[in-house]
């Protein structure tokens, strides 16, 4: 049985993907776990329960979350996201004021004040800084929550991570894991490293690479196909600006390219998202057409339409990330986990078809958890 000790981590943009992450983790008691639990892929990885997870240090630029306890911030706007466990306790962390870097696109400022980014007139961490706050704090782990677009941030704080000592997570579709170079040097620290891009619980990008699978497997050839997405929160808000999109809607298109029998022409396919529509605010509504040429080249089609919660959708996806990035630091293993990266992210290092990447993450569960049972 591993540690009881729990698993420390840092959080880099308190948005609303760590809103529900962190309104899971007091979601999820010992008791409703043996209950039989709903909504997540496992229950314990490794002894870990999702109530044995502690945030142990924050960063955002918002005013009206930096200076906040951090589980007060996670309800602040414009976090717009579900509210399933609206009881908890003060953490006694406080949210800090990082590096706003790229993290706020220009466009924001066009947009009503509710819903808009405020930059806080606190003094930003500088690297040193942030450094210092996660060796202080304990963090075992930090994840990257930074907004889509945010390259130079994202770097940042993966630059963090490494200097700090500390296993690294990235939630978002800029490429680190996937970086050789970043790769390369969170293997030398002998640091775990889990992404790029998370794909949700069952969201679109699962969603259309099952599907692309299945055309694959029952001899269907895939001739066209989009996903189109909308949404109200700020990471569509965000996306607006197109230049920032680029390096999401590479990730969305290569995790279905990956899985197609044969590479689909660019001009046939489309696999992004689409606009932002307010009143939706965190529901994610996605539609997806594939079409297809069956037995005698005779024609075939599918639509979809899918509606989720967007940030919910993927914070058991986080909290299974969490527990193997914990077994592979525990376990003594460093560098790109490549099964669970395949299998938890859109834009893994090396992509898998997901019946192997879960398997391998089986395998990887099962060994790490081996070998931390032999060290206690």
């Amino acid at each position: 049985m591993a540690s009881r000790n729990g698993i420390r981590i840092a959080i880099a943009g308190v948005g609303n993907c760590a809103s529900a992450l962190i309104q899971g983790i007091h979601y999820y008691t010992p008791e409703r776990c043996e209950e039989g639990v709903v909504g997540l892929m496992h229950r314990d990885i490794g002894g870990y329960l999702p109530c044995d997870i502690a945030v142990v240090a924050a960063f955002d630029v918002d005013a009206r979350k930096v200076g906040v306890d951090v589980n007060r911030a996670i309800f602040a706007k414009p976090n717009c996201t579900k509210i399933f466990m609206s009881d908890i306790a003060d953490s006694g962390v406080i949210v800090r004021m990082g590096p706003v870097l790229d993290g706020i696109s220009e466009h924001m400022d066009s947009y009503a004040d509710d819903r808009t980014f405020l930059r806080s007139d606190a003094v930003e961490l500088n690297k040193a800084e942030i450094v210092a706050e996660l060796r202080r704090s304990g963090a075992e782990i930090l994840l990257n929550y930074v907004p889509v677009g945010s390259e130079k941030a994202a770097r940042f704080y993966a630059e963090c991570a490494l200097e700090a000592g500390v296993g690294f997570i990235n939630n978002m579709p800029v490429f680190i894991a996937s970086d050789k170079s970043f790769a390369d040097r969170f293997k030398a620290r002998n640091l775990p490293i889990i992404g790029d891009d998370i794909k949700s619980q069952l969201g679109a990008t699962i969603t259309h690479r099952v599907l692309t699978d299945l055309f694959a497997k029952r001899g269907v050839k895939l001739m066209r196909t989009y996903q189109i997405n909308t949404g109200g929160n700020t990471d569509f808000l965000n996306m607006k600006n197109q230049d920032r999109l680029k390096s999401k809607k590479i990730s969305k298109t290569e995790a279905v390219q990956a899985v197609a029998k044969k590479r689909i022409e660019d001009e046939d396919i489309h696999v992004g998202p689409s606009d932002y529509v307010p009143w939706q605010n965190d529901n994610k509504i996605c539609f997806i057409r594939m079409e297809g040429q069956l037995f005698g080249d005779v024609p075939m089609d599918i639509e979809l339409r899918l509606s989720v919660e967007d940030s919910p959708n993927s914070a058991g996806v986080v909290i299974d990330m969490i527990r193997c990035c914990k077994l592979a630091l525990q376990s003594g293993i460093g560098g790109v986990l490549e099964g669970p990266s395949a299998y938890f992210c859109k834009h893994p290092a090396e992509q898998y078809n997901d019946d192997v990447a879960y398997q391998m993450t089986e395998a990887f569960i099962r060994g790490a958890t081996v070998r931390v049972r032999a060290v206690v």
